[in-house]
Formats: structure tokens, sequence, C-alpha cells
């Protein structure tokens, strides 16, 4: 990602304290979390994979209860990728799921009873899912890589093929991207650390062209849509100031398809891997940097920061989420990992993290 520094020095000098996460406990055995997708604060699921006849079996798991007590559910087919792909899963209901290993889709309407491949016409063979979401019953995939260029596909929910939304593509030999669903349909294509297109929608059908979050040369993670206000996070490219680091920086709209605006920038520890906004005050970012994992935390629009030292095992995190101002998830590692993968959870809106049993 990308991204000339634009803030005062002054604005980092607030970070606090720099503190130290509870060490994680080991999953449930023989289940080691991949990805993990929630629909309220209470009901998520968990996708991961077990050691079986000399490989991996993927697993699914299912709670009502913000994971006191878990549950099976049928997995799909979807084998651990040789090339070591997060396998990820994504919740548009309690029904309603979708798994991507980057390459392939597969999507259930009746909560893993029955698993289908949903084809995306046209796409290049060397090609990434970097996401895919649902909305306003209408299924949307970010494909970046795909025939020198990102994007976005679309059908209506439960298509067995999405096809290429018109307009919504960018070109570039390095593209990339996101989509957010919470408070609107949200997209940003970016490609080669130069041009960034974004789109807003209120029906899945109709597209807006509005300005892009971040100012040239930076790319954008969206926050969603909170208290009317919009948040995006803006990287710079990897390695600026050093290798290892990345400036970036808070901005917001006041309204949906307005005009961003903010300095507000965040310690610049670590490459982003996620981001999840709480509300519009309150903001965590995910970011690897030096074999450790770093969430930084802000509580008021980014004017003041504390960050956490996750863990020091190197194999990232993923799916860092808010279903509501208070609850967080995220995974951190990776299921063939020597250190193993953990769910964790916060409950006071991304201050403080504990990894969650999977039993």
């Amino acid at each position: 990602m990308k991204r000339a520094f634009r803030c005062a020095a002054a604005v980092l000098a607030v970070v606090a304290a720099i503190s130290v996460a509870p060490p994680g406990v080991s999953a449930a055995e023989g289940f080691a979390p991949s990805s993990t997708g929630w629909v309220g604060p209470e009901r998520g699921f968990v996708l991961g994979y077990a050691r079986c006849g000399g490989g991996w079996c993927p697993q699914l798991k299912a709670t009502d209860d913000g994971g006191t007590h878990w549950r099976f559910l049928q997995a799909p087919p979807v084998p651990y990728p040789d090339n070591h792909n997060r396998v990820r899963i994504v919740a548009a209901d309690d029904q309603h799921l979708y798994v991507t290993d980057g390459t392939e889709i597969r999507a259930t309407r009746d909560q893993g009873k029955h698993w289908y491949a949903v084809g995306l016409a046209g796409a290049a063979a060397k090609r990434y899912v970097a996401k895919v979401v649902e909305f306003a019953g209408r299924s949307f995939a970010l494909v970046t890589g795909d025939g020198g260029a990102a994007n976005v596909y679309a059908g209506a929910a439960g298509a067995p093929v999405l096809t290429p939304a018109p307009g919504l593509r960018i070109e570039g030999e390095n593209t990339g991207g996101d989509l957010s669903v919470r408070g609107g349909l949200q997209i940003v294509l970016d490609a080669d650390h130069r041009a960034e297109r974004y789109w807003t929608s209120h029906d899945g059908v109709a597209f807006a062209t509005a300005p892009s979050p971040c100012p040239a040369g930076e790319n954008a993670s969206l926050g969603g849509v909170q208290d009317g206000q919009v948040t995006a996070l803006c990287n710079s490219g990897p390695a600026v100031p050093q290798p290892g680091h990345m400036m970036r920086e808070l901005w917001r709209a006041r309204r949906f398809g307005g005009i961003f605006s903010g300095t507000a920038a965040a310690p610049n520890t670590g490459i982003t891997l996620s981001f999840g906004a709480a509300t519009a005050e309150s903001a965590t970012v995910a970011a690897e940097g030096g074999a450790a994992e770093f969430l930084h935390h802000t509580t008021d629009g980014g004017r003041t920061w504390s960050t956490t030292v996750l863990s020091e095992h190197g194999y990232g995190v993923a799916d860092l989420a808010f279903p509501d101002n208070r609850i967080g998830v995220l995974v951190e590692g990776l299921p063939d990992a020597e250190s193993g993968a953990r769910l964790y959870r916060t409950t006071d809106g991304g201050r403080t993290w504990h990894p969650l049993a999977l039993g």
C-alpha cells in the first residue's frame, strides 16, 4: 500500500505506551481456526482445519452465545491450499455463508447443509479472490490480478455464476481494493500505488462515483458507516518510512458518498493487515512487522493511539471486525503455522483482546 506522510509529527507523539496482550491459549484439540465471520455480537462462525490422514480436513463451527458454546456444521469441501493462502469465511447472515481460498468460491444458503461452487464468468486463470460480500440480495466478489486488472463480479445472491459488474474495474500491474457493506455498499479499487477509484451504492444495483477516500498515492481500507460517518484508513506503500513500517492516517466523511478529510496519523509500526471501526471515534488497525503482530487502537478519532503487541508469532492477523460497538473479533496465526492459530475477542470496543476457546 502507499502514501506520502501528511501529518504533523506531534500527532504521533501522543501514542500511548506499548503493552503486551495476554498469551494465547491453544485451540480445541485437533482444530485450528483459519477465518471467522459474525452476524452479531453473539452469533458467529469459525472455519478451521484439523489433522486427518496425514493432511488437513476443513471444519466449521458456529456459536449463538458469543463463543461460550460451539457446535459443528457441515464444512465446505475446500482443501487446505498448498500456497498457504488463508481460507476465509464470510457470514452474510446466519444462513448465508461464503468461503474462498483465494481462487475458488463456495457458498451455502442453509447454514452449511448444502454447499455449491460460485463461478466467475470470464475471470483469468491467474487471479486472487480478495473479498466476497453480500448486500441487498446480491453477491459481490473483488478479484485482483485478473488479467491485468482488479474487477468486481456481481450477481443475485444464490446465483452459481457471478459476472463482471460494468465499470467497476481498474487496470494495473499491482491491483488491490476493498469492499464494505456496513451502512451501505462501498467499493474501492487501486492500482500501482498511483490510482484509486471509489463507488457507493444504496441498493447494490446503481453505483455512484465518489471522490476517493484517500489522497493520491495512498490506498484505502474501508471501515464502514458508524453514527452517520464513513471511516477509512489511508495507507502508504510498504517500507515507508522504513522496512516493516507503513505510514497510515484515519480519514472520515460526514455522510455516505461525501468527501473524506482528516490527518489523524496512526502509529507506523508494521504493515497493515486488517482494519475495523467500532464507532465513528473508535478504530483498530492490525499490523505486522519484525515477526510480531500489533494492534493500534484509538478511541478519539485518531488524535491519540495505544499499541498492543498481540503476539510475536509472525503469522499474520485477519478478519478484524466489529459486529457492534463493543464486540470485536480477529484471527491470529494460521492452522499449519508452528505456533498454530487463535481466535481473539474484545468486549470493550478494541481496548483489550482475549483468546476465545473453541472447544
